[in-house]
């Protein structure tokens, strides 16, 4: 979905589940809360939050489901009613009074503990004026926390469509390094670069020569960019014992235009139908 400008159609969803997860008081209470012009009330209402909707995994209706699956947002299947919640509520008073919102909301994640900042980090899409989040989401990749990385790095918008290259480029890298799972990077694709590629074929040259295993996925950024100094390092992961990490390779060899690299591959029969005839997607790696 895209960003702060559709909130008003995501808010309306989120809370209608909300609804089907939580009491009438608390609803009146969170209703409250989101509609109060006191925005200073905001910290004590997200803080609070949790003793008032529990912290239940989310119940959500076919119908709900099909709706979610719209809004590109099936993975709130994964999410608590307090971490959707806090989200909602930090979204209607964000696009209610960005001004006035944005200084109590930065305030938040200054104080955030986990749970906190993973519904801060998950907000991000819903804020109003996004890139005068860039700061804090930035920061944000510098955490240890795996799921405050998670939050960031998976199933997030916010990122790909607001990041600039250094920093994008850090939150790929971060996600190797923390095995988080690659495929739920949105904007991997499009947010390829050829920096970004390059330090990636570093990165597997490190893992090869300390016999450690590299993901495959690596390879769907690196393909476009394929060069001298990246098809050295492409050699050596075929030369390993690694089945998936070769038919990546291969695939990452289809998207170039490095004629090289297709000569190589040609040369390994059970890899070369993978190039000539597209054989494989990144979806079935």
């Amino acid at each position: 979905m895209a960003m702060s400008d559709d909130f008003g159609n995501a808010s309306e969803l989120f809370l209608s589940v909300i609804k089907n997860n939580i009491n009438e008081s608390s609803l009146m209470w969170l209703e409250s809360a989101g509609k109060s012009a006191e925005i200073e009330k905001l910290v004590q209402a997200f803080v609070m939050l949790p003793r008032k909707t529990g912290k239940s995994p989310l119940k959500i209706s076919s119908q709900q489901q099909d709706a979610l699956q719209q809004l590109d947002m099936s993975h709130l299947n994964n999410w608590t009613i307090d971490r959707l919640a806090r989200v909602w509520l930090l979204g209607v008073q964000s696009l209610a009074g960005a001004e006035k919102s944005h200084p109590v909301i930065e305030s938040l994640f200054l104080s955030a503990e986990m749970n906190e900042a993973v519904a801060l980090y998950s907000a991000l899409p819903f804020l109003a004026k996004p890139k005068t989040w860039v700061k804090r989401c930035a920061e944000g990749i510098r955490s240890n926390i795996g799921s405050v990385l998670e939050a960031i790095m998976e199933n997030n918008l916010y990122p790909s469509e607001n990041l600039d290259e250094a920093a994008w480029n850090q939150l790929v890298l971060k996600a190797f390094f923390t095995e988080r799972n690659i495929t739920k990077i949105q904007g991997l694709d499009e947010r390829a670069n050829e920096q970004l590629a390059l330090t990636l074929s570093d990165y597997a040259r490190e893992r090869y020569a300390a016999g450690r295993a590299v993901n495959p996925q690596l390879w769907r950024v690196v393909g476009y960019f394929i060069n001298d100094k990246i098809f050295e390092a492409i050699k050596i992961g075929l030369a390993n014992q690694d089945d998936r990490e070769h038919k990546a390779i291969a695939v990452a060899i289809s998207m170039s235009d490095y004629g090289l690299a297709k000569v190589y591959i040609s040369q390994i029969p059970e890899l070369k139908a993978v190039v000539s005839e597209q054989a494989l997607s990144w979806d079935l790696i």
